[in-house]
């Protein structure tokens, strides 16, 4: 006879998928990790055939080793590309069309990074990857989040926007209209090349794949910590962004004035920078001096297992037997 599933949890960014079942006192019973979650790019059904592959890989290992899993009683998903309340809805709909759980629930993806970093679900995060988000959340359930969507939803930054600011400056200083900056021989040379124009025509023409210009946000940032004005002003307008989107939240969720976690994820925060995280720390001090900061490098599938114990009333040793799991 199987075992009955209290959660199947699943955290889908756009590269990679990681699911869990878990049992109510905080066991894994089983894992499986696949591939990203693109809707926008292969249209839902394909995104959550993908995923559904996933799911059948953790419900043969579970079966592999003797303890098959009949029954899910809830589906906690944080998935990427549910950027908007609207989306959200809709993945959750598909989502539950599945039959993978008697109930089942899609939050943002940014929502398992903090949910791992935090006891209770309490607190803000930032994340910063290829992009930039920022959620925060009460145990009411009232939540402060962002579009998220980019530069029409008045997002800066992260790793893909730094390297396109990286490109622009150091394009702009090779011919002439832009101040000089030390970006105009770091960013070629980091592909083999001698010259931005040697870049730009390898780029435009795709000799390099343009998928591979996130390759230049490390450049950046050792550029600037080599003492480069126009480098560190990139760095530092992203730690500007970094703090701005969390006091806005803090103050939404009216919690400026309280001791509560600021949680940083992501790749380029994960990477702790220094200069990056040096001025988060220091500009959150005055505008949010009760906070906590802290580096959330924890598996975000953790937070989505976390979300869903919460929603089936766990226990808190289950969810301390849960953390045990993936520390």
């Amino acid at each position: 006879m199987g075992v009955r599933a209290a959660v199947l949890a699943i955290d889908a960014g756009n590269s990679k998928t990681d699911v869990a079942f878990v049992g109510a006192d905080g066991s894994v019973l089983a894992t499986a990790r696949g591939g990203g979650f693109q809707p926008p790019a292969v249209g839902v059904e394909a995104a959550f055939d993908a995923l559904g592959s996933t799911v059948d890989e953790a419900l043969a290992r579970a079966r592999d080793r003797g303890e098959p899993v009949d029954e899910v009683g809830h589906v906690s998903a944080c998935l990427a590309n549910a950027d908007l309340p609207v989306e959200e809805e809709e993945l959750t709909a598909a989502l539950r069309w599945r039959g993978w759980g008697g109930t089942a629930e899609v939050r943002n993806d940014t929502f398992a990074i903090l949910r791992a970093g935090v006891d209770e679900p309490r607190g803000v995060a930032v994340v910063c990857g290829a992009g930039i988000n920022c959620v925060g959340m009460l145990p009411d359930g009232r939540t402060a989040r962002f579009p998220a969507i980019g530069t029409i939803s008045g997002d800066w930054g992260g790793g893909g926007g730094l390297a396109e600011e990286a490109l622009w400056f150091a394009a702009r200083a090779e011919d002439g209209r832009g101040e000089p900056t030390a970006l105009r021989t770091a960013l070629p040379a980091h592909f083999g090349l001698d010259s931005m124009y040697a870049l730009i025509e390898a780029l435009h023409r795709g000799r390099i794949p343009l998928t591979r210009k996130h390759e230049l946000t490390p450049v950046l940032f050792a550029t600037s910590a080599a003492g480069d004005p126009v480098a560190r002003s990139l760095v530092e307008r992203m730690a500007d962004e970094v703090v701005a989107m969390s006091t806005v939240a803090l103050a939404r969720l009216q919690l400026l004035d309280e001791e509560v976690p600021v949680l940083l994820g992501g790749s380029v925060l994960a990477a702790r920078h220094p200069e990056l995280e040096d001025r988060i720390r220091a500009l959150l001090a005055v505008r949010a001096p009760k906070a906590v900061v802290d580096v959330v490098t924890a598996a975000p599938v953790l937070g989505a297992a976390l979300l869903g114990l919460d929603r089936v009333g766990a226990t808190a040793g289950a969810r301390a037997r849960l953390r045990t799991y993936y520390a």
